[in-house]
């Protein structure tokens, strides 16, 4: 389990296992498909994705259908047939077999744990990821707005007259659920990984091998909700507090520093933080009042948590005569007083 925006691991556990993981194999699908292919372009499907077992929309051979559609039946309803004819049209058109795109994909990305060997993630010997590796290749997938989008739907209506609905339980029962993809063979089990927001965080979650469906949904729901509670949305700065007082010339009131805006974010509970004002040791005149005159920084250990600038609390005007000829002057009997004493 990982926070999407730190990449923070909350909780892990045989991490690094290599374990089938049957459909959630369709976001490398996907993420080729997004990388080689336009929307809109119609794929005729291939005679090798009709009768595909499992999970399938029932393409027929030398059917037209848009990409698109393919990868919300692939996405949405893990359609068999739909990976399969994104896997062969993608693989044409890149002139190479799909599955060496798919693992050299994976090797560009960073996922040491995963070989793939179909595009649609039935069981086949020497097909296999981990749940670290299916973690990270959900938070790159999902930086695609196609694939963000057909993730999050619980149903969608396709050419053909095709209802798609999702095998994605979490997205009408855990709130902030927005994906992202579930899996299931006999050789794998039930696996999934999810995406979801709350207490202003997005946390990752990921099981592979669970005995059931159930199972698998109430697992996750606990683990999204312990890791959600690790947080608290703290005010890291408020315009209400006085950083510091800036000297100025010609003997006037030092400039009182404030945050310009108020800065709240997610933080670890239980965890230090660290907080840098960065100040200069005098002010020129004139100064105005919300003048950026420095800057305050927060930091989780060495991680920036976030910065705001500190403005000028008070406007310093220049100095008028009167103002100079009193300085003078006091500067002059401080001067004098000092051969007396």
């Amino acid at each position: 389990m990982q926070d999407a925006q730190t990449g923070e691991v909350l909780l892990a556990r045989r991490a690094h296992d290599r374990l089938p993981i049957a459909s959630i194999t369709k976001l490398m699908t996907a993420l080729l498909t997004v990388a080689h292919a336009r929307p809109n372009e119609l794929v005729t499907v291939d005679p090798d994705a009709v009768g595909v077992t499992g999970s399938t929309i029932r393409l027929r051979a030398g059917e037209r259908i848009r990409v698109r559609e393919l990868m919300a039946a692939a996405l949405i309803q893990s359609a068999n047939d739909s990976a399969v004819a994104l896997g062969e049209f993608v693989g044409d058109r890149v002139g190479e077999p799909f599955p060496t795109l798919m693992n050299n994909t994976a090797g560009s990305i960073g996922l040491p744990d995963t070989r793939f060997v179909r595009p649609d993630g039935l069981d086949a010997p020497g097909h296999y990821s981990s749940a670290w590796d299916v973690t990270k290749l959900a938070m790159v997938a999902m930086r695609e707005p196609i694939i963000r989008q057909l993730v999050r739907q619980e149903t969608a209506m396709i050419s053909g007259g095709r209802t798609l609905h999702t095998w994605n339980d979490l997205l009408g029962e855990f709130p902030g659920t927005f994906g992202v993809k579930t899996g299931h063979t006999s050789g794998a089990g039930w696996n999934q990984v999810v995406a979801a927001r709350g207490n202003h965080v997005t946390i990752y979650a990921t099981i592979l091998g669970s005995p059931s469906r159930a199972v698998r949904n109430a697992d996750l729901e606990e683990l999204l909700a312990w890791g959600m509670s690790r947080y608290a949305f703290v005010p890291l700065a408020s315009p209400d507090r006085v950083y510091g007082r800036i000297p100025v010339e010609w003997g006037f009131e030092p400039v009182p520093v404030v945050a310009a805006r108020p800065m709240r974010r997610p933080v670890r509970i239980g965890r230090p933080l660290m907080e840098r004002v960065v100040l200069p040791s005098r002010l020129d005149l004139p100064v105005r009042e919300g003048q950026v005159v420095g800057e305050v920084r927060v930091y989780d250990r060495k991680r920036l948590l976030g910065r705001t600038p500190l403005i000028a609390a008070e406007a310093r005007d220049d100095p008028s005569f009167l103002d100079r000829t009193g300085w003078y002057a006091g500067r002059t009997l401080d001067h004098i007083g000092g051969w007396f004493s």
